[in-house]
Parts: structure tokens; C-alpha cells; sequence
């Protein structure tokens, strides 16, 4: 095979290791990575220089990352739903204050596990007290009052203002405080 180049396999091989790779990320970034060196060995194919080469693969990787890509995440989040996993999943569920719990810090039972926990704001809650989650830092959950049945302020005066007491604000995962 001598006269024949065979730059256009470097070029196939890499195109494959990142198809190879996008199946463990799943992100769509290394498939179009994947598609440039595709154009790449093209190029070689064609008879191009590796500096035409090299341009030509990162443009087609750079127009499919830009162009291409959004366009099909929107068409794949069309067509399956989302679904929050980790510690995404956890914000806007409710908990139970197992130690009191304030700025400074605290213990709560979220989806059958302790976690440590701190209150937003200055607001502080006593054991029992039902919580939401209101965002996730590292491994402590960042809680407010589900409604304004059960919290108390940085006195430790309570404020609870609803009738019938906490169970008068259940309020669903993700609702707003209050609702």
C-alpha cells in the first residue's frame, strides 16, 4: 500500500473513541467532537494538509456544538421528561427538624436520612418541626418554614400565625412558602 495515505484511520479512530466516550458521558458534547474528526478524515481523504485538516475538524465541531447540539437536546427533553435525581431531587421536599436547627446549624430527617441542616434567614425551628428544603449546599440542606406555621424567629419567639397550628400549612414539595 505503498502511495497511499492513511491519515483518514488517525482521523476514524478518534471519531470512534469519542463515540465511545459519549456513551459513558451522555451529554452530546464528545458526539459532536466525534462528527468534526469525521470531517477531519474527510479532509484527509481528500487529499487536504493537516493544518486544513485540523481547521476544518475543529469548525465542524465548533458548528455542531453551537448549532446542532441545542437543537437536539430540545428535541430529546421533548420527548422523555426530566427527572431530578441526587440532591436536585431533594429541593422543595419537606422535613422534619430532629435538632433544633438555625443559622448556624441544626439536624433534620430528609427522605429517611439525617442530614445536617441550616435555617435561611434568621429564622430558627425546633425538633418536630416540619421544614422545606430550600436548596442543597455541599452535604447540608439549606431548610425555611413550609408556611408560617411552626417557625420562630432569631428570639426563638414563635411565629406561628395560621390556625389550627402547623398542620394548617401541609404545602406540597416545591410550592411556594405559604401556599
Amino acid at each position: 500500500m505503498k502511495g497511499v495515505p492513511m491519515g483518514w484511520l488517525w482521523w476514524l479512530g478518534g471519531a470512534l473513541l469519542l463515540g465511545v466516550v459519549e456513551i459513558f458521558a451522555l451529554d452530546l458534547i464528545f458526539l459532536m467532537l466525534a462528527g468534526g474528526a469525521l470531517v477531519g478524515a474527510l479532509a484527509n481523504a481528500l487529499g487536504a494538509p493537516l493544518a486544513v485538516q485540523i481547521v476544518a475538524a475543529a469548525v465542524a465541531s465548533l458548528l455542531m456544538l453551537f448549532a446542532l447540539r441545542p437543537f437536539l437536546l430540545r428535541r430529546l427533553r421533548l420527548r422523555t421528561s426530566l427527572v431530578e435525581t441526587n440532591t436536585a431531587a431533594l429541593v422543595g421536599r419537606s422535613a422534619v427538624v430532629v435538632a433544633p436547627t438555625d443559622l448556624e446549624g441544626g439536624r433534620v430527617k430528609l427522605a429517611g436520612e439525617v442530614w445536617s441542616a441550616r435555617a435561611v434567614g434568621g429564622a430558627a425551628f425546633a425538633a418536630g418541626t416540619e421544614v422545606r428544603v430550600a436548596r442543597i449546599d455541599g452535604a447540608t440542606a439549606v431548610v425555611e418554614p413550609v408556611g408560617p406555621a411552626g417557625a420562630t424567629g432569631p428570639s426563638g419567639a414563635a411565629t406561628d400565625t395560621a390556625p389550627g397550628g402547623p398542620a394548617a400549612a401541609p404545602g406540597a414539595p416545591g410550592a411556594p412558602a405559604g401556599a
